[in-house]
């Protein structure tokens, strides 16, 4: 199948449809001869025997003759001038028209239903012209489909009812996508039906005549395309139906090889469907390299019948339909790559910090433009302390994309060293630079410290923050400016400042304050005073949701406002009051287990906690021994009262300690162990000047 070529014939384009019409227009719209508009239009088509006046003249039938006309020369002759009558030099490319001479001989009489035309009728159009013009209709309504049911509806749309009374369109279950081989067997899925109503029917094809007044019928076959053909068909290989798709051009269903292919392509019942003689034609749908469908053009048995002619329209509406549903798949792979891309470079989740809330939000430039360069993050840090990105790598393209993806991750590992903010911004600086001299990007990195109600911020080139406080007044931080990532030889610097408990801080990429109709200082102006409005519905004492904060945000964008992703992230400082916290230093001797213990149990009888007590005794016991041995300066011990239980130990040694399997043997080694069975959560993190080791405990 995949070595059957199709042979596309081109649509001639000096053929132009007639004004006001279009032939390939839903639901009933048929191409009909323009009316003659007062004198300046061409004369009307007189009747058998008569002769027809001049413009503005009056003459009894069958009297007087006409006077010699000037007329241009595309006019159309009247009945008496059939003597001296030329044909119309048919253009190239064209098949001449079949019948036109029977047709001058009848006197006007309609050579598809022997019916006289109506007095001061025109004379029917060409059959090759309208083909043409509707060809080229139809292809262009197929051509505005951008994914793949606008495709197919465009290719029914286009052909019901000006082509055919009704269609089937089956294709491949699942569509290859490019040049992947698909394998098992080729099934075909019915993907749409459709079929023109009972009450609007018509007799004709491309040529308009009296349509008939309706009668009261009897439910036909077409009514019921859905109800009487198989959804899914599997195309066997050497039987009928494989051998039609592989001759890729039209065939007509009376054609011996098309009458053994439609049961096993519609099922046992759907041979009802197919009217007898040429009434149908199976369209295989050839894409690029391979079919990847059928297509069923029906016409009811008392319409005029199929033409040899129609096999070319046919295949000019399977070809081009076809090319255009590869391109849709194609498309959509690539949307589904981008949309994969985007979502896995940015956070699935944000984490749950101890003291502060979070929310976020993300906009892509444009539903064809789904990737970019700005991201966000939140990472937790030791000491219960939270660290606050948001960064835009210059353009919004796949390779923005993955540029932006390397920084992520590498903030991520600078954040795990507990960096201070200004250093991570320098290694950032270096890692663009390494991966190329024009990979430039902003970047904003806070740290927040629960504990202190602190927060310091460092700035490399991107738009300040805005801290909306409990009262309502917002204000915008003053951060230095510094120098986007990528530049390279310069310092950034860090500055540190007050984050009291219920204000909230708005991170922000410059998509959502900058745009055609404003510059960033206008917009962020007009979001400083977004956020204060914002925040004067809920009264003084209320901060505003979190959630609710960052849809208002966004409904500030306008119309135009939309030039670039968006990214956004909110923090609400909660904070840990200073009663909650209990903070000691321990010296690095034998007696420093015992007292880390007493301490414990003090704290947590103050707390109302003497459940916890000796759980807490035994893992403070076993973390501070293991600090202690190694330890050469004091060791610290803190303890947090939030939802749950959290104790920190820290010392100076930066070697992190790892859960093994003590053997029977060891005198040691079983420390650990007991954390990681007792504590909901625990881990070790390393500092600057040593390491975290942590646990938690749940509240009883």
């Amino acid at each position: 199948m995949d070595s059957t070529r199709v042979t596309e014939h081109p649509t001639p384009s000096y053929d132009r449809p007639q004004p006001g019409v279009d032939p390939a227009e839903a639901r009933g719209a048929l191409l009909r001869s323009p009316k003659p508009l007062g004198a300046t239009a061409l004369p009307a088509q007189a009747r058998t025997g008569e002769t027809p006046s001049s413009p503005g003249t009056t003459a009894p039938c069958g009297k007087g003759k006409e006077p010699p006309v000037n007329r241009p020369e595309h006019s159309q002759p009247a009945a008496a001038e059939t003597d001296t009558h030329r044909p119309r030099p048919t253009p190239e490319g064209i098949p001449p028209q079949p019948g036109a001479e029977q047709e001058r001989a009848t006197g006007g009489q309609d050579r598809r239903t022997g019916r006289g035309l109506p007095p001061g009728r025109p004379m029917p159009m060409r059959r090759d012209g309208d083909r043409l013009r509707f060809v080229g209709a139809a292809t262009r309504r197929i051509a505005r489909g951008i994914d793949l049911d606008e495709i197919v509806m465009g290719l029914c749309r286009a052909t019901v009812p000006t082509f055919s009374d009704a269609i089937l369109v089956y294709l491949r279950d699942p569509l290859p996508v490019g040049d992947e081989r698909p394998t098992g067997p080729v099934v075909l899925r019915l993907r749409r039906t459709d079929r023109i109503p009972e009450e609007r029917d018509t007799e004709g094809g491309f040529l308009p005549v009296q349509a008939p007044e309706p009668e009261p019928t009897e439910p036909t076959a077409l009514s019921e395309l859905s109800s009487l053909t198989a959804e899914l068909c599997e195309v066997r290989p050497g039987g009928a139906l494989n051998e039609v798709l592989r001759g890729v051009r039209p065939v007509f269903a009376d054609a011996p090889a098309a009458r053994a292919a439609l049961p096993e392509l519609l099922g046992e019942s759907g041979e009802s469907v197919v009217p007898d003689g040429q009434h149908a034609i199976l369209a295989p749908l050839r894409g690029r390299r391979r079919v990847i469908g059928a297509a069923l053009f029906l016409r009811r048995p008392e319409r005029l019948a199929f033409e040899a002619d129609d096999l070319l329209v046919a295949a000019q509406l399977a070809t081009h339909s076809a090319l255009g549903i590869d391109k849709a798949v194609l498309y959509g792979r690539e949307a589904y790559i981008a949309d994969e891309l985007q979502r896995t470079m940015l956070p699935e989740t944000l984490p749950r910090p101890t003291g502060v809330r979070l929310a976020s939000r993300y906009l892509p430039a444009a539903e064809t433009a789904r990737v970019g360069g700005d991201w966000y993050d939140a990472i937790p840090l030791p000491g219960s302390r939270v660290a606050l990105v948001v960064g835009d790598v210059m353009g919004h393209s796949m390779t923005s994309a993955a540029i932006m993806g390397q920084l992520r991750t590498t903030a991520q590992t600078l954040a795990g060293l507990d960096l201070p903010p200004q250093e991570v911004l320098h290694h950032l600086d270096e890692q663009a630079q390494r991966l190329g001299s024009d990979r430039m990007a902003t970047c904003l990195y806070a740290v927040y410290d629960p504990v202190s109600h602190r927060i310091t911020i460092a700035n490399a080139g991107h738009p300040p923050p805005v801290l909306l406080h409990l009262g309502g007044r917002a204000e915008v931080l003053r951060v230095p400016p510094g120098a986007p990532i990528g530049v390279g030889g310069v310092d950034f610097e860090a500055v540190e400042l007050d984050a009291p408990a219920g204000a909230t801080l708005l991170l922000y990429t410059d998509g959502l304050v900058e745009s055609r109709l404003r510059d960033v200082w206008t917009g962020i102006e007009q979001l400083r005073e977004k956020l204060a409005a914002t925040a004067q519905l809920t009264g003084p004492d209320h901060p505003p949701p979190l959630e609710a904060l960052c849809d208002e945000v966004l409904d500030m964008l306008g119309p135009g406002d939309r030039d670039d992703d968006i990214a956004l992230l909110a923090a609400r400082f909660d904070g840990i009051a200073p009663s909650d916290v209990a903070y000691w230093f321990l010296e690095p001797e034998d007696a420093a287990p015992g007292r880390a213990r007493r301490l414990a149990r003090r704290a947590l009888a103050r707390w109302g906690m003497e459940d916890l007590t000796d759980s807490v005794e035994l893992l403070v016991s076993e973390v501070v021994t293991n600090a202690v041995r190694y330890a050469s300066r004091p060791v610290t011990l803190r303890l947090l009262r939030t939802d749950v239980l959290r104790c920190e130990v820290g010392d100076d040694v930066p070697q992190l300690p790892r859960l093994r399997q003590a053997r029977a043997t060891d005198e040691g080694g079983r420390g650990l162990y007991l954390v990681n069975r007792l504590a909901r959560r625990w881990g070790a993190t390393r500092l600057s000047t040593g390491k975290v080791v942590w646990f938690e405990l749940n509240r009883s």
